[in-house]
């Protein structure tokens, strides 16, 4: 099998080059998340919450012993769901209560961090891993410093579904394929909300390695890191999605708009708990029978089954071009292709620049 050192894609959307990576499994894993501006506060104010009364007691303790900091080592107040009351956030704060009750998981989600405002959600999870349960997730209305691939920074508006959540994995191998069940679970949470409430159907789909998008838009993106400790791998994950927020590009919404003549509106409560609610099931899929059990989903959800690609690869001291066809991904969960010549290649991502290709 060879390695593509380059490609492009073949049609006239704008998506970003790859460049091969010479490590089969990364012991880190990235991709972006969506948003836009907002200024540093100077305290961070952390609401811990439980679905259950375990996960309410972790969070007491949590506060009582004041475990939970900040990267830059900044100040931070940790307080209590019940505490929530007390302060006004307005109608377009993150509604707790809402996302508990709608939540039906054993795992995942049940220990919420919410904050009004705060530098970056994926800090917050990766930084106090070791003191959060593992499927605790942290969300906020306001990012202003969000993690992106090869570390870039991105903020985030009001409007904007940002969260991240923890997990641990014992399997090395199958570590970076965690994000494209990341990226599944979000589409399949679409679906289910769109199917409950009854609205028109969004065709969101995935564009390998880790972006959401909408009617040729991106509207979303997921940030997967990981480190190893004591044998396991313990894994941030992160997911934005434009749900209110039609900057930088469009939203959930607003497509729903032009699809409805109704005012239903998606709700970040909604398809945070539907998320989930899909990602506990698939994830159990995964890690007991393998990807290869949801790759028939994922392949309907992609945007590439069939796409034709140029492949740049070094000879000495020049670059030369070949037309691929991918066919799907390599159990690594690098870009399966083939060449007109029915050679075989394997695809990997560079990370950041994007070219306009057809």
């Amino acid at each position: 099998m060879l390695v593509g050192s380059c490609f492009h894609f073949l049609y006239p959307h704008i998506y970003p080059p790859f460049l091969s990576l010479h490590n089969p499994i990364p012991s880190s894993l990235s991709f972006c998340v969506a948003s836009s501006a907002m200024d540093k506060s100077s305290t961070c104010t952390l609401f811990l919450c439980g679905k259950s009364s375990a996960e309410t007691e972790s969070a007491k303790s949590l506060k009582i012993s004041n475990a939970l900091k900040l990267p830059d080592g900044g100040e931070v107040s940790n307080l209590l769901r019940s505490e929530i009351s007390n302060f006004q956030f307005g109608e377009e704060a993150f509604d707790v209560d809402l996302f508990i009750n709608s939540l039906s998981t054993n795992r995942f989600g049940r220990f919420l961090i919410w904050s009004p405002r705060l530098s970056s959600t994926h800090d917050i999870v990766s930084h106090n891993f070791c003191e959060l349960p593992i499927g605790a997730v942290c969300v906020g209305d306001v990012q202003f410093k969000g993690r992106g691939r090869s570390n870039n920074a991105w903020e985030s508006p009001r409007g904007c579904l940002m969260f991240s959540f923890t997990l641990q994995m014992e399997d090395g191998k199958i570590v970076p394929l965690v994000q494209y069940v990341v990226s599944l679970a979000v589409t399949e949470a679409i679906k289910d909300v769109c199917n409950r409430n009854g609205f028109p159907s969004l065709d969101v789909r995935i564009k390998w390695p880790n972006d959401l998008y909408l009617k040729g838009l991106k509207v979303g993106g997921i940030l997967c890191t990981s480190t190893y400790k004591s044998k396991k791998f313990n894994v941030s994950s992160g997911i934005g999605l434009n749900v209110g927020n039609v900057k930088p590009t469009t939203c959930l919404n607003a497509v729903l708009k032009e699809l409805s003549t109704t005012s239903n509106e998606f709700r970040r409560e909604d398809i945070m708990a539907a998320f989930f609610n899909k990602f506990e099931m698939l994830y159990d899929i995964f890690i007991n029978q393998g990807f290869q059990t949801l790759e028939e989903l994922y392949y309907r959800t992609w945007l590439h089954s069939g796409q034709r690609v140029i492949v740049q690869e070094k000879n000495e001291d020049r670059f030369v071009e070949n037309v691929v066809t991918i066919q799907g991904l390599t159990s690594s969960g690098y870009l399966l292709a083939i060449g007109d010549d029915n050679q075989v290649c394997e695809l990997h991502p560079d990370g950041n620049s994007e070219s306009s290709c057809g």
